[in-house]
Order: structure tokens, then C-alpha cells, then sequence
């Protein structure tokens, strides 16, 4: 019998990606499963149902995955969705346990194997499968229009017959995925950039994209490619350096976030009151409170003469590339889950192994089970 995969239509706010567009449905069918899919999953990215071949359309969502032995989402289903889903079947979304720490314990209790997306190991061999990675450079390339858009002012130099404008400056700190993404955005449209971590292995990145790099002589190398909380003293002495580069910037990015911890503070109130008239900081650690001590989740606001813009959820402003990158994500991991058209999870293969939230009425991930079950 063929294995059967149910595709969720997202109801979270300000939520417009779906999980599953045309031409990954076309290649899954070609896996021999059978699609189902929630009707109207891909309107909020112009993606009506009639675009979709080979798939089948419910309106229902629970009786949709009642049947299902995989389903797939962006975001963490409802209860009453998960409610539904059979013992044993599989999910595939983004979860962050620590946040949906009820929702993870029914998903322990209902014995549905749960492979939470925000999970998957950050090794080479799994980068066709690193949703965190795709759709953080969605967002660090919306930062820097972000930024372009709310200064009063061009990014490139242009000489004019009554004399010349001068580049604009665009500084971002923390220089992951959407932090590169961004310096590469800001200056392919024209500005002088510089960037800044405490992870001194990127500079060669960045100075690789056209950049500056800002030494402070701190090495806060952590574990899984993410940068570790920084002492007290090593806090004073990055900010003396980078106070400095911040207040002479027009463009400020933010991008330090770290997986189920509140974002680190990178610009205190008084490098903000510092800041030359004009600037504007764009935010892309809001979802964890922001690297700015000003900054307000999810809203744009003025701060004497500077603009602080602190979007949610980013890459769904750009829902139809993150959709698309999104999908091929979940096609890779579901393509080492599904072979000869048969369901069977290898546990000794290290992406399902530690992609794995919950299986078997357990929750797996150690982190996870620390946060939800104490």
C-alpha cells in the first residue's frame, strides 16, 4: 500500500508559506506516495489548488491526517490536528519544543514521531536538508531592503550634475547565513559594508563578499556552528570597539539568535542615543526579544531621530521562494525515510537520529526533553 503524506494548510498569524509546492509534489509522486493536501494551502503564496497535479484536495484537516503516515507543515500543527494523527505516523515541521511544550508532550503521548525541522544536525551532508539555513537567507536579504527602504536616503554613490552622494554604510552583526546574505545584499545595492562577530573564522567570509571585517580580539567560538554567551568583561571590551562602528553606520543589521534561548543584546540604549540621525537598525533577532535593548517585537518604531525595525517570522514575508526551498528541504530528509516506495526509518543514520523529536512515546531530543519535562 502506498505510503500516504498529508499536507497541512498553515492558520498561525502572519503565516503565508506552505509546505509543499508543485514541483516538489511532482517528484514526491514519482517516490510512489500519495499526495493529500488541506484545500487552500497555497493561496496565501498564489498557489491555487488547480496548480497542484497528482495531488488530492480535502477541506478537513483531521479527518485529512487521520489516515496519513506522514504529514507535513511549517508550522507546529494545532492540537485538535495532532489529536488526530494515527500512533506511529510521522510529522514533519518546525516545532522549538521549548516554545509548544504541551504540544510536544501530546505528540510523546499520541506516539507520533515527530522530526522537528529547527533539528536537523548542521553537517555537511545534511545541508539539502537545513530549513534553518535556506530560510535565514531569505531573511537576510529582505534585511537589507528592509534597511534600504526605511532610510531617507540612496545606498550606492551617484554623482549628479550638482555633485556627488556619497555610498551609504551598512554594518551587520552577527555573520551566520542571513548575516552574510544580508552584507551581500547590502553591497550589490551600493553600499560600503562591515561586518562584525565574535566568531573570528568569519572574517575571511566576510571580507570574501566585499566587506570590512570589525576585530575586537574576542573568540567566542561555541558548540554546533553557534556562537557561545559572552562574560561580562568580554561584553565591555566588544562594546568599546564596535560602539564606535555602530554610531558611524547609516544601516545597522542584527542577526544573532540562538535556538531556544532569549537573543543576545549587541546594542545597548546609549549606542542607540549615539547613533547618527537617519540610521535604522533591522532587527532579525526579534522573534527571541531582539539584539537591541530598544528593540519591540514586531513593530517599527522611532527612537529620537533612529528607526528600530523589528519583523517577525521574515522568510514568510517572501513566502513563495520560501515555500519553494522549504518543500525541497523536506524532500531530501523524506527521500531517507522513503525507499522502493516502503516507509523505513534508519536510526543509525545520523540526520534522523537527531532530527527526531519525539518517536515511540518518548521525546528523544535530550535538550528538548530537559525543557518540556524539567
Amino acid at each position: 500500500m502506498a505510503v500516504k503524506i498529508a499536507v497541512l494548510k498553515e492558520t498561525r498569524p502572519n503565516e503565508r508559506r506552505v509546505a509543499m509546492v508543485p514541483a516538489v509534489a511532482d517528484k514526491l509522486a514519482k517516490l510512489g506516495v500519495e499526495i493529500h493536501m488541506q484545500s487552500g494551502a497555497g493561496n496565501a503564496v498564489k498557489l491555487p489548488d488547480s496548480a497542484f497535479k497528482n495531488v488530492t484536495f480535502a477541506a478537513n484537516p483531521q479527518g485529512l491526517v487521520s489516515d496519513a503516515d506522514i504529514v507535513l507543515a511549517v508550522q507546529p500543527p494545532t492540537a485538535e490536528v495532532v489529536g488526530a494523527m494515527k500512533e506511529g505516523s510521522i510529522l514533519l515541521s518546525f516545532v522549538y519544543a521549548h516554545k509548544e511544550a504541551e504540544l510536544t508532550k501530546q505528540l510523546r503521548d499520541r506516539k507520533v514521531t515527530c522530526f522537528a525541522m529547527e533539528l536537523v544536525p548542521r553537517i555537511t551532508r545534511a545541508q539539502a536538508m537545513d530549513a534553518l539555513s535556506s530560510q535565514a537567507a531569505l531573511a537576510g536579504y529582505y534585511a537589507a531592503l528592509l534597511g534600504a527602504t526605511n532610510l531617507a536616503r540612496i545606498l550606492p554613490m551617484m554623482t549628479t550634475a550638482v555633485g556627488s552622494i556619497r555610498p551609504a554604510k551598512t554594518l551587520v552583526m552577527g555573520l551566520g547565513v542571513a548575516g552574510l546574505q544580508a552584507l551581500a545584499t547590502a553591497r550589490r545595492l551600493g553600499s560600503m559594508v562591515e561586518g562584525y562577530d565574535v566568531r573570528p573564522e568569519t572574517k575571511e567570509q566576510a571580507e570574501s563578499l566585499g566587506a570590512k571585517f570589525v576585530e575586537t580580539g574576542i573568540d567566542a567560538r561555541g558548540q554546533g556552528g553557534y556562537a557561545r554567551e559572552l562574560t561580562q568583561e568580554e561584553k565591555d571590551k566588544v562594546a568599546s570597539v564596535v560602539t564606535k562602528h555602530i554610531q558611524q553606520a547609516d544601516i545597522v543589521i542584527t542577526t544573532a539568535a540562538i535556538p531556544g534561548r532569549p537573543s543576545p543584546k549587541l546594542i545597548s540604549k546609549a549606542q542607540v542615543d549615539g547613533m547618527k540621525a537617519g540610521a535604522v537598525i533591522v532587527d532579525l533577532a526579534a522573534e527571541g526579544g531582539g539584539n537591541c535593548e530598544y528593540t519591540q517585537p514586531g513593530e517599527t518604531i522611532q527612537v529620537g531621530q533612529v528607526t528600530i525595525v523589528a519583523p517577525l517570522n521574515v522568510p514568510s514575508l517572501l513566502g513563495e521562494h520560501a515555500s519553494e526551498l522549504y518543500a525541497k528541504n523536506q524532500l531530501n530528509l523524506l527521500e531517507l525515510m522513503i525507499k522502493d516506495k516502503v516507509l523505513k526509518l534508519d536510526w543509525e543514520d545520523e540526520v534522523i537520529a537527531k532530527a527526531c523529536l519525539t518517536h515511540g512515546g518518548e521525546i528523544k531530543n535530550e535538550a528538548a526533553k530537559k525543557a518540556v519535562e524539567g
